[in-house]
């Protein structure tokens, strides 16, 4: 039974030198075919936080969150296009939760860009495309009056009325030539939506104009001749070849549902990310290293266990930061050091009812079992606890700050579950001392005090 167990110890042992090799060699040569760096955030590796507020005043309470998805898919999709390396775009709600007054914002981080007019450009000036109705006699009607182009272009925005068809409704946009004039023309395909959609508005204004309008701005004001039950439109106008083509892409890529405004912008310099990194990881060794030194000095044989497994923990936690991958923030590297205390707690808990056995007058290896049995449930319930209140801050969390230190905590404690309970009792198990004597007591036991007594009793036991 020992042989097995020590057998088991040396392949466990082996697994995490390999793992812990991995980590180190991912990080050194990251260009490597097993290259793995870590992912660092905004505050790690510098770049730029933009502040986009969201304009929902000519939008449907009930369709407040699924445009705002949209809106942050959209985004997603332009930014990943420029090749920005691991960014972060999410939605922030301020005011009355579910409110039509909640102000609705858009947070874009940029790890790695620090030229603001760059993250800008990276996100670009993606169109709003919507599709608005003009009754025919007002349209008549203003043109009979007696005003000049842009006196009409103007009351011609405050005759019509929105439809409720915009961009978010378009399955994808394509480039096609005219086959009578060769001028190129955007043909419009809608998803499942926006088809049903645009076959009522083409029935209800059959001899209207229904007009297809960019960034508020009419670009095609064509007259419904019938009901058009295909999803399928057309933006015909004076388009020059690279301007159709350019236009095609902005809408496959970001014809936004929602129009936005930039109103913040805040840029964090690569040496200041720098600085923080340097931090965490100083912060991170010296735990480690005094933790480590406490463990031994207090616990001693079970204490060096404790290290072992601790770095077994720690080798296990960094591969799953860079395989998920998990991207680092300050706040998520404080994550990863408090869950070290939660790993090394559930030893302490196992090492003190150890010694409650010993006092008892137990043999050492019957006071390890009982003493791993009787911790587990305390590490199971405060370690559940814990799991459901880090679950509880991801899924509410509303900025990054919260759910990335969420994330690597309830990470941390999982594994601290496993290397507390499977990896320390196997190594343990596998080198304590066979006999019950002054010395090997003295091994598996803990403090200061004096030991001759409780030696005595067990020995004569």
């Amino acid at each position: 039974m020992i042989l097995k167990t020590r057998i088991i110890a040396v392949f466990l042992l082996i697994i995490a030198l390999i793992v812990g090799g991995f980590d180190y060699y991912s990080q050194i040569k990251p260009d490597s075919a097993f290259g793995r760096p870590f992912r660092l955030g905004l505050d790690l590796n510098g770049g730029t936080h933009l502040v986009y507020k969201a304009d929902i005043s000519k939008i449907a309470q009930n369709e407040i969150g699924v445009s705002m998805q949209a809106l942050k898919d959209i985004i997603e999709k332009r930014v990943n296009l420029f090749g920005v390396s691991e960014p972060l775009v999410q939605v922030e709600q301020g005011g009355i939760l579910g409110s039509k007054e909640a102000q609705q914002k858009l947070i874009v981080e940029l790890p790695g860009v620090t030229d603001i007019n760059e993250a800008i450009k990276s996100i670009g000036e993606t169109p709003v495309l919507e599709f608005q109705t003009i009754n025919k006699t007002d349209a008549e009607a203003l043109n009979a009056k007696n005003l000049s182009d842009s006196e009409k272009e103007v009351e011609f925005k405050k005759l019509f009325k929105s439809t409720g068809l915009t961009g978010r409704m378009l399955q994808r946009a394509q480039l096609e030539f005219n086959q009578s004039t060769g001028e190129p023309v955007v043909s419009l395909i809608f998803n499942g939506e926006g088809k049903d959609l645009f076959a009522k508005i083409t029935k209800e204004n059959v001899g209207n104009i229904v007009g297809i309008f960019l960034d508020g701005n009419p670009i095609s004001l064509p007259r419904v001749n019938e009901e058009i039950r295909d999803g399928k439109a057309q933006i015909t106008g004076s388009f020059k070849l690279d301007e159709a083509k350019l236009l095609v892409r902005n809408l496959n890529y970001g014809a936004l549902p929602v129009p936005i405004e930039l109103i913040s912008t805040q840029t964090v310099g690569a040496s200041l990310g720098q600085s923080a990194v340097n931090g965490g990881v100083r912060a991170g060794l010296l735990s480690l290293i005094i933790i480590g030194i406490f463990l031994i000095i207090w616990y001693r044989l079970p204490g060096l266990i404790a290290v072992v497994s601790l770095g077994i923990y720690t080798a296990i936690m960094l591969a799953i930061f860079k395989l998920l991958p998990v991207t680092l923030t300050a706040a998520g590297i404080a994550g990863f050091i408090l869950s070290i205390g939660m790993a090394v707690d559930a030893n302490i808990l196992i090492f003190e009812r150890m010694k409650e056995e010993l006092r008892r007058g137990r043999a050492i290896w019957d006071a390890m079992h009982e003493g791993f049995a009787r911790a587990w449930l305390s590490i199971r319930d405060s370690n559940t606890s814990s799991i459901i209140t880090g679950a509880i801050l991801y899924y509410f969390g509303s900025t990054s700050v919260v759910t990335g230190f969420a994330l690597v905590f309830v990470i941390g404690v999982l594994v601290s579950m496993f290397t507390a309970i499977t990896a320390s009792r196997i190594f343990l198990y596998a080198v304590a001392p066979k006999n019950t004597n002054r010395f090997s007591t003295f091994l598996v036991n803990n403090g200061f005090f004096t030991i001759s007594k409780l030696v005595n009793k067990t020995v004569n036991k």
